[in-house]
């Protein structure tokens, strides 16, 4: 039997996902055998390669290094799932978007820097106009909401996923639910 080519991609966003992704915990075990990481912030993959299964996507489109690396991405991938309300809604990144890029700089590089103040164009990427979902941009499989999700909503699309099933949405709700 071949494993799964599963990889896990973060743009803009907290980390939250992939911390609760490592929160399943145990059933990560259960999980291993059937899945090959082909990329990951978890692992040292530097380009994300072809021909990947499942992938999961944390964060908001926010740059134009995360526009690129969305749209390399769904290419490259066969079920992609907008992980996080990051992904699902821009969430966090988003509460930028009544503000002008040249306004949020100024704010970060110059306002709040006590020495060194400018504005970067090297090494930082490039802001988009706006923080996005993932949707806006490309073909999103599957949302999972959450800030962030629940690892029984992570454990629950990747057992689904694995056993050949695509996880029913209502079912995913279920599990993300605020209070959960």
């Amino acid at each position: 039997m071949s494993k799964t080519r599963f990889a896990t991609v973060w743009m803009d966003g907290c980390s939250g996902c992939h911390m609760s992704f490592l929160d399943m915990d145990e059933r990560i075990l259960q999980i291993a055998p059937l899945i090959d990481l082909v990329y990951s912030p978890l692992v040292d993959a530097k380009v994300f390669p072809e021909n990947v299964d499942v992938v999961l996507i944390e964060g908001a489109v926010s740059s134009e290094e995360d526009l690129e690396k969305i749209l390399k991405v769904r290419t490259r991938s066969k079920f992609l799932i907008a992980l996080g309300d990051c992904a699902v809604t821009s969430n966090v990144p988003g509460m930028r978007n009544q503000f002008t890029v040249e306004e949020v700089e100024t704010r970060a590089y110059i306002e709040n820097a006590g020495y060194n103040q400018h504005i970067p164009h090297e090494v930082i990427p490039a802001l988009l106009p706006k923080s996005r979902p993932v949707h806006e941009f490309v073909n999103v499989d599957l949302f999972v909401p959450g800030c962030p999700p629940p690892a029984d909503a992570i454990f629950h699309v990747l057992s689904e996923l694995l056993a050949g099933r695509v996880p029913d949405a209502t079912e995913v709700s279920k599990l993300t639910r605020f209070g959960k």
